[in-house]
């Protein structure tokens, strides 16, 4: 894989994060928190892409409406899991690594058990 590659790069953004391990389910590299989901790629090669690399984002339904509202060539919601809020980014083109770092930060901290939280 190359280092540039999309996944390569999430990686790195995700691995970053505190008590972040890389698990891998139904093909795919999920990252977890304490053992709880909060991101996972999308490869373009099969279903979950559509096409195109992505990432899913655990996220609230208010911040997922407020995104893909504004950024509705970039976000999207992921089939199974946009209905409680998670959020999809395609990371092909020209991404904005920032934004995808800030996504992939507060994913995190909804993941964190809630006593743990305050402390991160």
């Amino acid at each position: 894989m190359p280092p540039n590659s999309p996944l390569a790069r999430l990686r790195t953004l995700c691995l970053a994060l505190a008590d972040t391990t890389e698990v891998p389910s139904h093909g795919e590299p999920t990252f977890r928190v304490k053992g709880k989901m909060f991101a996972m790629f999308a490869s373009g090669a099969n279903h979950h892409g559509k096409g195109r690399d992505g990432v899913w984002c655990k996220a609230t339904l208010p911040i997922q409406a407020l995104m893909v509202e504004q950024h509705p060539d970039r976000m999207f919601v992921p089939p199974y899991v946009g209905h409680t809020g998670w959020l999809g980014v395609w990371l092909d083109g020209r991404v904005d690594w920032q934004m995808v770092r800030d996504l992939l930060e507060g994913a995190h901290r909804l993941a964190i058990p809630k006593r743990r939280r305050r402390s991160v």
